[in-house]
Order: C-alpha cells, then sequence, then structure tokens
C-alpha cells in the first residue's frame, strides 16, 4: 500500500562558454549552449516557490524510466511533448496541493501517522506489527524514521486533500446504466456529405456586395496602431562572458560534488555502523562515538578483519551478517555524507568515521563498475555552472540600480546603456500584439502604450520579461490604427462572401435532404461503405462523422441526423445498433470505471481550482530546451 501511496503522490505519467554572447540571443533565457550550467535556474514557478531544472531533469528521468520498465521503448515517445507537459503539470499540482494544505492547516495526527504505519502489511509478522522488520525496511533504504515518517504524513495529508472531495462523486444506478449503454454501444453508420466547395461556381458576388460588406466591416480591415521602439536589455546571460574561475574553485566544486560526476559508475562498499539511536542525546552520541573509534582503531590495526568485525559491532541488520556488504549502488541512494565519502574513496581503501543521521560509519570501498567523469572531462561544464551561478548573483546586485536608472534618467535609454554596457537596440514596426511576442512579454507591452510612455516619450520602468532578463524600452516613431484601402482587401472579401454562400446553398441542400430521410423518402445521396463504429473505436470516421451519428434519435431505424460545419453540411445515417456489454461481471466493472472517472474528474476540477489561487508561470523555453533533459 505504501508504494501505491508513492505512486499515486508521484503520478504516472544536468562545455565551455562561447566566446562572446549577443544581447539579442538571451532574450530567449538560458542559453542553449550553456547546457550543463543555471540547473536550479526555475522551469516554472507556483506563487513563491520555484520547481528548478534539475527537479524537473529528475522527474523526467523517473517517468521515462518507469515508462521503459513497462515495455514502452519508443524514443520517440519518451522524448515527446506529452510526457514533458505531463512531468511539469504533476509539479505543478504537488506545489499549488501543497500551498493548499498549509494554508487549510490540513494534520495527520501522530496517532493516525502510527496507526496507518503499524497497520502496513510489510511491518506484519505473525499478525503484529514488527518493530525489527520496520528497522530493517529503513535501513535497507537509507531513511531515518523521521524522514520515512515525514514522506509518509506528506502522502497522506495529499490524498486527504486531493481523495476527500472525490470521496463524494456519486453515480445514481438509472443514470449509470444509461450512460454505460450509450458508452459501449456500437452503431452501423454511413455518410453523406454536402461540400461547400461543390457549390461554388453557383455563386458570385458582385462589385456591390464587396463594397457594401468593406463599408459596413471596417473595424475588420484595420491595421492597428504600431510602435518602432528602443530598448536596452540587461541579461544574467549576458554577464556570463565577464565571469571568472579559477582551476581551484572548479577543483573545489568537483570534489564538494564528487557524486554529481559519476556517470553510469556504480560502486560496492562495506561498512560498520553504531548507531545512536533516533533523536539522540549528547551523550548518547558520545557513547556511540567513542564505540565507533574503538572498532575503527582495530580495522585501521588489520584491515583485513574488517567483515569478521562488521559482524561482531555493526548494528545494520541488513548488511552486518554479509560482513558489512551493501552491494552496488550508484549516485542519490545513499545519504549525502555516506555517498561523498563513497564516491571520494579508492578501492581497498578505508575511511574515517563518517556520521549520518543513523550513526558512525566505517566505510570501507570494495569495487568500482562503469565509469565515472574525470575533472578534466567536466573542467568546461564546471567551469560553465560556476559561470552562471556568478553571474545570477551579479545580476542581482545590479538589477535595483538598473532599475533606478531607467525610471530617474527616463528621458533617454543611452545612460543605462553606458553605465551597464549594454546596447540600445531597434525593434522593426510592432503592434501591441506582436510586440508581445517578439519580447514574450505582455507586461512589457501595456507599459509601452501607456499615456505615460507613448505621449510623454518617457521610458518604461525595468520589466522583467523572463527570468533574469530586463527590459526598458522608449517610442522612437509611433503610428496610429488605419484601415487598409478597398483595393487592398478586395479580392479576398470576394472570396469570403462566395465561401459564404456556397455554404449556405449546401447547408440549404443538406437540410432539406435531411428532412427527406426523416421523413421516409429516398432521396439519391452518394453514401460511404457502412462502418460499425462506437465512441472508443471510430474505424477512419472524423470525430465530427461519430457525434453526428451517436446524436441521432434511434426509436426507428434508420435513423439519420446532421450537422453544419466549415466544409459544408454533413448527414450520417444509423441503420443497427448493438449493446457491447455482456454479462454482469462486465456491467459491475463499467459502473467502476464511470464511478472512477467522476471522481477523477472531481478531483482535476479541484486541482484546477487550486491553480486559480496561485500565480503560476512556466519558463517554456528552458523547458522545452535540451537543457531540462536528463
Amino acid at each position: 500500500m505504501l508504494e501505491a501511496i508513492r505512486d499515486r503522490s508521484k503520478g504516472v505519467v544536468a562545455k565551455v562558454i562561447l566566446a562572446g554572447i549577443t544581447i539579442p540571443f538571451a532574450l530567449v533565457g538560458v542559453d542553449s549552449y550553456l547546457r550543463d550550467a543555471g540547473s536550479s535556474v526555475s522551469v516554472a514557478k507556483v506563487g513563491g516557490d520555484s520547481i528548478t531544472a534539475q527537479e524537473y531533469s529528475n522527474a523526467l528521468q523517473n517517468l521515462r524510466n518507469r515508462l521503459q520498465s513497462e515495455g514502452k521503448v519508443d524514443q520517440s515517445v519518451l522524448d515527446g511533448p506529452e510526457v514533458k507537459q505531463a512531468v511539469i503539470d504533476h509539479l505543478i499540482e504537488n506545489k499549488v496541493l501543497a500551498a493548499e494544505i498549509k494554508r487549510k492547516n490540513f494534520v495527520i495526527s501522530d496517532e493516525q501517522l502510527s496507526h496507518f504505519i503499524t497497520g502496513e502489511d510489510i511491518f506484519q509478522q505473525d499478525g503484529r506489527f514488527s518493530q525489527e522488520l520496520y528497522d530493517q525496511f529503513l535501513t535497507e533504504r537509507r531513511r531515518t524514521p523521521s524522514q520515512f515518517e515525514n514522506e509518509v504524513r506528506g502522502d497522506l495529508l495529499a490524498m486527504q486533500a486531493k481523495d476527500g472531495l472525490a470521496a463524494l462523486a456519486f453515480v445514481p444506478n438509472g443514470v449509470a446504466n444509461n450512460a454505460i449503454k450509450v458508452e459501449h454501444q456500437t452503431r452501423e453508420v454511413s455518410i453523406a456529405e454536402f461540400k461547400t466547395a461543390d457549390f461554388l461556381s453557383q455563386v458570385n458576388a458582385s462589385e456591390e456586395e464587396v463594397k457594401a460588406y468593406y463599408n459596413e466591416h471596417q473595424d475588420k480591415f484595420k491595421v492597428p496602431e504600431q510602435v518602432k521602439l528602443e530598448f536596452v536589455l540587461m541579461s544574467a546571460n549576458g554577464l556570463i562572458p565577464s565571469q571568472q574561475v579559477s582551476e581551484q574553485e572548479a577543483r573545489d566544486y568537483y570534489a564538494q560534488n564528487a557524486a554529481q560526476f559519476q556517470g553510469d559508475e556504480q560502486r560496492r562498499a562495506s561498512h560498520i555502523l553504531i548507531s545512536f539511536g533516533v533523536s539522540p542525546t549528547p551523550e548518547a552520541k558520545k557513547q556511540a562515538k567513542e564505540k565507533a573509534e574503538e572498532v575503527w582503531a582495530q580495522v585501521k590495526k588489520d584491515p583485513e578483519q574488517f567483515e569478521q568485525l562488521a559482524h561482531q559491532y555493526s548494528q545494520d541488520p541488513g548488511s552486518k551478517d554479509k560482513g558489512g556488504d551493501l552491494g552496488l549502488f550508484g549516485p542519490g541512494a545513499m545519504v549525502k555524507p555516506f555517498e561523498d565519502a563513497v564516491f571520494s574513496m579508492k578501492p581497498g581503501t578505508i575511511s574515517d568515521l563518517v556520521e549520518t543521521d543513523f550513526g558512525y560509519h566505517i566505510i570501507k570501498l570494495t569495487e568500482i563498475q562503469g565509469s565515472g567523469q574525470s575533472f578534466d572531462a567536466v573542467q568546461g561544464q564546471i567551469r560553465a555552472e560556476l559561470m552562471y551561478q556568478k553571474a545570477l548573483a551579479k545580476f542581482s546586485e545590479q538589477a535595483e540600480n538598473f532599475s533606478n536608472m531607467v525610471y530617474e534618467q527616463s528621458d533617454s535609454l543611452e545612460p543605462v546603456a553606458k553605465e551597464f554596457g549594454v546596447q540600445v537596440q531597434t525593434s522593426a514596426w510592432l503592434s501591441r500584439d506582436e510586440g508581445a511576442k517578439f519580447f514574450k512579454n505582455d507586461k512589457l507591452m501595456d507599459a509601452v502604450f501607456s499615456d505615460e510612455v507613448l505621449k510623454e516619450k518617457r521610458n518604461t520602468e525595468a520589466i522583467e520579461v523572463s527570468p533574469n532578463n530586463l527590459v526598458s524600452a522608449r517610442v522612437a516613431e509611433y503610428k496610429p490604427a488605419a484601415a487598409r484601402s478597398y483595393e487592398e482587401v478586395k479580392s479576398g472579401i470576394a472570396d469570403f462572401l462566395k465561401q459564404e454562400k456556397a455554404a449556405k446553398l449546401a447547408r440549404e441542400k443538406g437540410e432539406a435532404t435531411l428532412a427527406e430521410l426523416q421523413a421516409g423518402k429516398s432521396p439519391a445521396l452518394s453514401w460511404t461503405e457502412p462502418v460499425n463504429v462506437s465512441r472508443q473505436d471510430p474505424q477512419n470516421l472524423t470525430d465530427l462523422s461519430v457525434s453526428t451519428a451517436f446524436r441521432a434519435d434511434t426509436v426507428k431505424l434508420p435513423a439519420y441526423s446532421g450537422i453544419a460545419d466549415r466544409n459544408g453540411y454533413l448527414v450520417a445515417k444509423v441503420s443497427s445498433i448493438h449493446f457491447a456489454m455482456d454479462g454482469e461481471d462486465a456491467q459491475r466493472a463499467a459502473k467502476a470505471e464511470l464511478q472512477n472517472a467522476l471522481a477523477a474528474e472531481y478531483r482535476h476540477a479541484y486541482i484546477n481550482t487550486l491553480k486559480q489561487k496561485e500565480k503560476i508561470t512556466v519558463n517554456s523555453q528552458l523547458l522545452n530546451s535540451d537543457q531540462t533533459n536528463p
């Protein structure tokens, strides 16, 4: 059941910098060539909380691993936008749910938590909770009791918040039976179409009609007001080339993050654990350390006795009987102090005492499989990361001064450009909508078209158009909205009017034919070959054809239904009906499926409501770049 909770809470579904960087390129956010830098940059923000690129990358890789383990190995699917969107949607859902839990003070009491854990089958022995099984479970998963209990509490809180409303979902038997009957029905369907294109030769648009339409719809032919802008951009990326990183800084980073650079490398280690228990007192820790130092001295005196000493002294029930052997593991499998020690050791060596939440460890590295990345191999990547971090820090230092200067010296952008070493750039002619697309920001264009900027010729305030990118703009030239001339648009109007007339003829012909059919007559029609379709299996019919067929009143067969669309008029004929649900078990399963679907809809609506309470922004450029791909 614990695994089921995990699945529900997590859902189904990290080079050397180029010598130069142009300012316009920085508009898109983190540069694509900076593939391994900025792993802490936000992919999305939910209220005041961020979803980092690293968090997204880890979740994406986890989902891909799960899909591959289920036999879904089509790389185009694994790399597709649907998988990426599913991951970011799930992470956002977790954030808004966590905010609601905090806002509404959802509570799982210690008694409820204890009752849940002690009732789990995995911890039962002879029908009773086993502390030994519980301790072994925690040790095998490298979790302290408080870590595990906090995880379970979080899962239960999420279930309480999300599933409480869904539990109210109820479908009456009568409604369920009718819904199932329709949902699992198969209809034999043929289609006849009256296409707009077939009627174009029968219509025309006179000069008078075209002119009249032009005169009556002037608003449709207006060119919106436009501006040509001067703007400056201060970007964290623009500061990257000026940042310096020494070799020693890079080496320090490599040493501090050793596990990050292990690639597919796995290591095998043994350990002797001297535990000091949960929430230890200073005296308990002191006693444990003294004992650990005692054992460590014996190990150092005779390393060949490591296995025997592990049998004798180790308090890790999962490994002591194996001479302390923990087997092969990769980065991320152990708690950080333990992992940092293991991945900094050479085979055959024994560590000093390593303290974790479990106690004091004496570690022996016994084997290395696979290959890690040497410092030389990742030096460029590390320098890029550190340069990016320094650029972010510099950007934060300068952002306020930049904002103040464009406001205080609002009659020109030259002073701020000179002060911060950025370029004053000039845009092409832009409407409000075109400008919002160019800068990927509506707020900036709202400021540009304000009276203060447009009429008083002032700079806009400094606006963050994307994470770590500040822009200020001013209007260089302005064109008011104006109507396009009749000569420019008359051809397009004529084509539009002909399409409208032809569509009307097709609709009238289709409606008249449908009336004849429903009256029992047999007008000459070109029907498609009949096919048996269901809502789940449309065969080769379009969604519109299937939905039209299922709208037909089938009290009397054959039954007919029609609908107008942009292509003309469509008539569907239903010749026979079959109910595909056989047996009581199948019907019960269908009702359960319907109930679950309604509950899922309740949950979906609830999450959408929570999303409306939060300001959610997604860095689409970064989300779709290679940087977030594992």
